[in-house]
């Protein structure tokens, strides 16, 4: 399994793309925003400021879905998870505790908060702010075995990186 974690623009998704096209076996990515878009919309809502607001019962359905994401790799499945850990360290232990026996590559994707916001105005499918209020929060006391920046690396060229590390 390989975790991105990155905040909202920062690269992840196109990453994960470039990786499924480097890596030999073929690899599913699954994501945060594919869980989201699960959800009822009651569960997830966004401040001013961009910021996300997890409603009641969002834990227990975020569990679910990443122990079901760990026994499709103890499953044989070979996984890219797109994330964005929200609450930095506490998110990647949580989620680490439901992938004991899977081996992962912890990726981490930085980008320049500005390059991000602009990004992210450029899309038009983001709330605003949510890039450069992610930016910084999503890596806070996050250990990883590589890290990547796409504030002027493509996402090929980081992808790259991140492949070297799996073995």
């Amino acid at each position: 399994m390989i975790v991105l974690n990155g905040g909202s623009s920062s690269g992840t998704t196109s990453i994960a793309r470039a990786l499924q096209q480097l890596l030999p076996q073929p690899w599913l990515v699954l994501g945060v925003d594919d869980l989201v878009d699960a959800l009822p919309p009651a569960l997830v809502s966004y401040g001013p400021q961009g910021e996300v607001e997890l409603g009641e019962g969002f834990r227990a359905l975020e569990d679910a879905w990443t122990a079901g994401l760990a026994a499709m790799a103890r499953a044989g499945a070979r996984i890219i998870v797109d994330d964005v850990f929200l609450g930095g360290s506490a998110s990647q232990e949580r989620t680490r505790a439901h992938l004991v026996g899977v081996t992962v590559v912890w990726a981490g994707v930085r980008c320049d908060p500005q390059i991000a916001a602009t990004r992210e105005s450029a899309r038009g499918d983001r709330v605003v702010g949510m890039a450069a209020s992610q930016a910084e929060l999503v890596h806070r006391g996050v250990h990883y075995d590589v890290v990547v920046d796409t504030t002027r690396t493509s996402a090929l060229d980081c992808a790259r990186v991140i492949a070297a590390r799996v073995v």
